[in-house]
């Protein structure tokens, strides 16, 4: 094993130990020792978390694929600010290992890269969207980043557009525990780029028009996913939203995930989600969950949403896709990425 960690080279878990967090440290002697797979969890963002077994061969071959997109080698830097307690974690150190580049190990937190003071560039970060915020209001730290992904959760259209205009090099991510992370890319820009496959994985649809992928990289070749896409050819798609989430309003097909991101050009600053509830008339409608903070007494009213932001609505959504009935909650959760988890009602 040779590792180098926060300007140290570390040979054995005792040296990492030294220099690294129990996390770090109790995941790299789980993946140097003799089982063949490591422990995982899902996000549980569609349902209760669970552990999975990721074959160690799986995640070496998903580092070298974004090793090799992004150039990264001995002398890059990596800097971790997620947990090794979940995958995006876990797999910055297993891309540091396998091209032997430097870690630099931050404390997770909403603040990234703060108190960097190294004049080494950092060749690629891993953030969740909870944590774009602090570093748009510190270029400084931006501005040492060469390549920033961002997975775990959706990017507000707001925030492409900051990144965008800043010139920062930044993809959003598509993967899943199950792939031991990021199977594709779509680079952050003012207009909706696709995602693109990275390494010789390749894309289909099944009858249900959910994403299949072939990555040949992996034991696991063929993965049918409950995502819907719109594809583009066998490398690129559009995300459009989970299967499990789609509503059928009245014969028509509603995304959540397209009407929150409409949503959220006018309540930027709202916690909130699209659900559904059953109607005899529609057979579903439409439900949006927002948290009292941030709502503003212009809105809200004795617990329920004022109309005065259905009128908002109308200026960006169809009829079809304007929620028939609003639900003000003190509190909406989110996974430990701050992925929303949304009920239906």
């Amino acid at each position: 094993m040779k590792l180098k960690i926060n300007g140290r080279l570390c040979e054995s878990v005792e040296d990492v130990r030294q220099c690294a967090s129990e996390k770090l440290a109790a995941f790299v002697e789980e993946f140097t020792g003799a089982e063949d797979s490591v422990s995982a969890h899902t996000s549980g963002s569609t349902g209760t978390p669970k552990e999975i077994r990721l074959l160690k061969s799986d995640m070496r071959a998903s580092a070298r694929l974004t090793n090799e997109f992004f150039g990264i080698g001995e002398d890059s830097v990596l800097y971790l600010c997620l947990s090794p307690d979940y995958i995006a974690g876990k797999m910055m150190i297993v891309r540091a290992m396998e091209a032997e580049a430097e870690l630099v190990e931050q404390r997770p937190s909403n603040e990234p890269m703060a108190g960097y003071d190294s004049n080494r560039r950092v060749t690629l970060l891993a953030v969740v969207p909870s944590q774009i915020g602090y570093l748009l209001n510190h270029p400084e730290y931006l501005d040492m980043v060469d390549n920033l992904i961002i997975g775990g959760g959706a990017l507000s259209e707001r925030m492409e557009h900051w990144l965008a205009d800043k010139g920062v090099k930044a993809y959003k991510t598509y993967g899943m525990t199950e792939t031991c992370s990021h199977i594709a890319l779509s680079a952050v820009s003012r207009e909706s780029l696709p995602y693109t496959a990275i390494g010789d994985v390749t894309f289909s649809v099944d009858s249900r028009g959910c994403l299949m992928v072939d990555a040949p990289q992996f034991t696991t070749r063929n993965i049918v996913t409950n995502d819907i896409v719109e594809l583009v050819d066998s490398r690129n798609f559009h995300w459009r939203g989970r299967i499990d989430n789609v509503i059928n309003t009245g014969g028509l097909k509603v995304f959540p995930e397209e009407v929150e991101q409409a949503i959220a050009r006018i309540l930027p600053r709202v916690k909130f989600y699209v659900t559904s509830r059953p109607s005899e008339k529609w057979g579903e409608e439409l439900v949006m969950v927002l948290e009292y903070a941030g709502i503003g007494e212009n809105v809200r009213k004795e617990g329920e949403v004022h109309g005065s932001l259905v009128e908002k609505l109308r200026r960006v959504l169809p009829p079809h896709a304007i929620p028939r009935h609003y639900i003000a909650v003190s509190h909406i959760p989110s996974t430990s990425s701050g992925k929303i988890i949304r009920k239906r009602l």
